[in-house]
This record gives C-alpha cells, sequence and structure tokens, in this order.
C-alpha cells in the first residue's frame, strides 16, 4: 500500500471533505473513488440495459442557454457562474497570491457551472426530431451554491449520474417505473432503509398553471437514507420539449421528457454511514449488485 493510500484508507467523509476547508469541494480518498466507479457502474448499467446511449457533455453551459430553460428565475440559490480575468484592470495580488478577485477584475460570466446533468442533454438536442423514443445516460459534474455545506452529504461541486428518457408520455412513464424498481430492490438488497417522498421542483414558475398541475401531481420523489435525498425520479412533463423544440419526427407535440438521478457523494455518505469502512461498503454494493437486484453489468 503506498503512503497516500494508507492515509486516505482511514480518512472517513469529514476528513476527507474537510480537505478544500469546508468549501464542499472534497478529495475522495482511493478506496472512496473505487466505491464511486462501482456504484456509478450500476446506475449506468440499468440505463445501458434498458437502451440508453452513453453520452459525455460539456462541463460548462452557456447562460443565456440556461436562462432560456427558466434556470436563473426558478434555482437562482443554486446558481454558480465563470468568468475569465479580465488583467487589463490590473493584476490582483502583488502583495501576495490573492484569496479572490473582485468583481470589477472579471469579464462578463457568460458560461454556468451546471446544477443538474439533464440541462445539457436537452440543450444538445435543440431542434432535434427523434425517429423514436430515446434514452441517453450522462456522468455529469454539478455544482449548486447552498448556504452551507457537509461532510459528503451536501457539496458545491459533486458527481450526478443521470439517466432520461425523451418520447411519449407512456415511454418516459415507464421509464420512470423501472427505475423506481431499480432503486427499491438495491437499497433494499443494500440493507439501507429508505422512505420514497414526494418533492418539489420549480421548473416552473411557481404562480402558473404548471405549479398547480405539480401540486395537484407532484412531479419529483426522492429516495430519502437516513435524511438525506440520494436519488430522484423527475417527470418534466413537455417543459423541456417546448423550450428546446425537441420533438417526434415530423409530430406537432414536443416530447415529454424524465429523468432518475442519483448524488454519488451522498451514497458515499449513507453507505459509509451504514457500513463504517469503504471496502466493507464496497463488499456490500458487489454483493447486491452480483445478486441481481442491481441490474449491474
Amino acid at each position: 500500500m503506498s503512503v497516500i493510500d494508507s492515509a486516505l484508507t482511514t480518512a472517513g467523509p469529514a476528513v476527507a471533505a474537510a480537505g478544500t476547508g469546508g468549501l464542499g469541494l472534497p478529495v475522495l480518498s482511493p478506496p472512496e473513488t473505487a466505491l464511486l466507479r462501482r456504484l456509478d457502474g450500476v446506475f449506468e448499467g440499468w440505463g445501458t440495459q434498458a437502451g440508453a446511449q452513453s453520452m459525455i457533455m460539456p462541463p460548462l453551459l452557456p447562460v443565456a442557454s440556461l436562462a432560456r430553460l427558466d434556470f436563473y428565475d426558478n434555482f437562482p440559490h443554486q446558481a454558480v457562474v465563470a468568468a475569465a480575468l479580465d488583467l487589463s484592470k490590473g493584476r490582483p495580488g502583488a502583495d501576495g497570491p490573492p484569496a479572490e478577485f473582485a468583481g470589477a477584475a472579471l469579464e462578463p460570466a457568460r458560461l454556468a457551472l451546471p446544477s443538474a446533468a439533464c440541462f445539457a442533454v436537452y440543450l444538445s438536442m435543440e431542434g432535434a426530431r427523434l425517429a423514436q423514443d430515446t434514452t441517453v445516460t450522462v456522468l455529469g459534474r454539478c455544482f449548486r451554491r447552498e448556504e452551507h455545506y457537509e461532510q459528503l452529504r451536501r457539496l458545491l461541486g459533486f458527481h450526478m449520474r443521470e439517466v432520461v428518457a425523451l418520447g411519449s408520455r407512456e415511454f418516459v412513464t415507464g421509464h420512470l417505473a423501472r427505475f423506481e424498481g431499480h432503486v427499491a430492490a438495491f437499497l433494499t438488497a443494500l440493507g439501507l432503509p429508505f422512505t420514497k417522498e414526494a418533492a418539489t421542483d420549480p421548473f416552473y414558475d411557481r404562480g402558473g398553471q404548471r405549479a398547480l398541475l405539480q401540486r395537484l401531481s407532484p412531479v419529483k420523489h426522492e429516495f430519502v437514507v437516513d435524511g438525506l435525498a440520494i436519488a430522484s425520479l423527475n417527470v418534466h412533463r413537455n417543459f423541456f420539449g417546448e423550450r428546446c423544440d425537441i420533438r417526434h419526427g415530423d409530430a406537432a407535440e414536443p416530447v415529454f421528457t424524465g429523468c432518475a438521478a442519483f448524488g454519488l457523494e451522498r451514497w458515499l455518505s449513507v453507505l459509509h454511514r451504514r457500513f463504517g469502512d469503504w471496502g466493507t461498503a464496497l463488499a456490500a454494493v458487489e454483493a447486491a449488485a452480483a445478486g441481481g437486484a442491481a441490474g449491474a453489468r
């Protein structure tokens, strides 16, 4: 075992996340990394076995594109943007390395760090005419500005695996029902007590007709373990199909969309809490996957 393996193997999530001063940017040890990759393989496998195509999305998205999806109206508290330095206004830190740059030293922020992986999927398909119902799976690096950060439970930067369905209402409904079964069976095989809870996800104007529909028929359900949402099933109806003009062939109606989403670091947190160490947690995941509950590759 190398020095770094020895030093990091015993580090729990509190130690790992504290490495960046509580900024919500954890360093994952080799055992944590192995567990995250195995979990991601399980979740991706559920998608690919159902016909999903694996894709890689860009790490940044245009602010203007997210604005067209009402992101800054509905999620302003989560927004994180990126801007280049404007060195014509001087070089901060002449008296030492800078800890931050003032707004005056930045160029206009035209790029955003996405808060969810599925946004890039819909934007990449803008104007598409799909020949058939379509499923895509992506692993995204996502970012959310929070009031506070807590170990691996609540982070500024984290990994999110999503499996996204685009097509008819019935196709999306079936997709989410299938993933509900996958998640419930996997959590049961792991011995993790869980609840499935309705949640609010304001993709829509809270005062509009879509908001009323959301209250009457919840569009987001979360799987909660130890008070922490670790997976969600999301119904977007035809919102993204409308905004991104994604349609079935020459059909007049925009596609419906929905996604199953997994916050991987949150899974690490609940597994470490349940099993006590990373090796035991990984063995439990392997056993659950091999037993068929996960449908893993």
